[in-house]
């Protein structure tokens, strides 16, 4: 019961972060460590782009900034959304964002850009074209268009985003045709830009740089029986409630939580689909599966490959 009264406060934590724009949510070294770790061999010879990213106070530039020999980069570029303040402005005080671009000998060098430093304007995607992998935390707000602005120019990427992202109807089918997963950890403490912690929702690290983790099979124990695996009302499949309860000599659909992507092996299951898409389709009407008329928290259902 606290977990659950954690998670709600976590959630409007954030939902009210959401509301009054406060997306500069800053990533703790440790936590970009704990999972930077797991990917050296990909950085090898690669030119990085943290493209949400004030050199000055990102997590995410200081990583790479003291580990740029040792990960063997080839170059690293920074850049971070400016915005210029009216008052400012009004007194004939311009600051112009800027970008940081270094190859590892002497010091960086500091660019001014013409625009905001946005990461959807020109200057900044002419900065994402030169690069190989993108790491960042992005804008929870703009998780969609940033995602898709990787993916429209295939570029590698290591970013955090919320749980709830998973979801998206933009999002969900990278995750479900096996373009996009979840990195090794998840967290839910960040700074704000006044140095202060902020609880928000789980976060994880989405990726499509493989890992050694998504190749790793489930251990499934259980066996399937009809009592205490029931089929939901609305769709043909059965309710799983937990990751580890996936039964071992069930080969039909099952309706799985959208936290089994932690652990999930492409090469040991498949995703059909997500809950409400799937009764969609199949009812025109949108909506969660349910049991015995009750609706069940969102489900992704899978089915095993062996």
């Amino acid at each position: 019961m606290a977990c659950a009264q954690e998670t709600k406060k976590a959630n409007q934590n954030l939902a009210r972060a959401r509301d009054a724009k406060r997306d500069e949510f800053y990533t703790q070294l440790t936590d970009i460590e704990k999972e930077l770790k797991h990917y050296r061999k990909h950085f090898r010879g690669k030119v990085v782009y943290c493209n949400c990213d004030d050199p000055k106070a990102s997590n995410f530039f200081r990583y790479f900034f003291l580990n740029f020999k040792e990960l063997g980069l080839k170059r690293l570029i920074a850049t971070c959304y400016k915005n210029d303040n009216s008052e400012l402005r009004s007194q004939g005080i311009s600051k112009k964002a800027k970008y940081l671009d270094w190859d590892g000998r002497g010091e960086p060098k500091t660019v001014s850009l013409e625009g905001d430093g946005d990461f959807r304007s020109e200057e900044s995607i002419a900065l994402l074209k030169q690069a190989d992998i993108v790491v960042t935390n992005p804008p929870f707000s703009l998780f969609r268009e940033y995602i898709a602005q990787l993916v429209e120019h295939g570029k590698r990427f290591l970013v955090v985003g919320n749980l709830n992202s998973i979801a998206y109807k933009d999002i969900f089918p990278l995750i479900r045709d096996n373009k996009m997963w979840l990195g090794y950890n998840c967290t839910r403490w960040f700074t704000t830009p006044d140095g202060s912690m902020f609880e928000a929702a789980r976060s994880f690290w989405y990726t499509n740089l493989d890992t050694a983790k998504r190749h790793e099979d489930i251990i499934l124990y259980k066996k399937y029986n009809p009592s205490e695996y029931p089929t939901y009302d609305n769709y043909d499949a059965i309710e799983v409630s937990k990751t580890a309860d996936i039964p071992m000599n069930y080969n039909g659909a099952m309706g799985v939580p959208i936290t089994f992507l932690d652990k999930y092996n492409p090469d040991q299951f498949e995703i059909i689909g997500i809950d409400r898409v799937l009764v969609e389709k199949l009812t025109g009407k949108v909506s969660r599966f349910h049991i015995k008329g009750k609706e069940v928290y969102a489900r992704i259902v899978i089915r095993r490959k062996r």
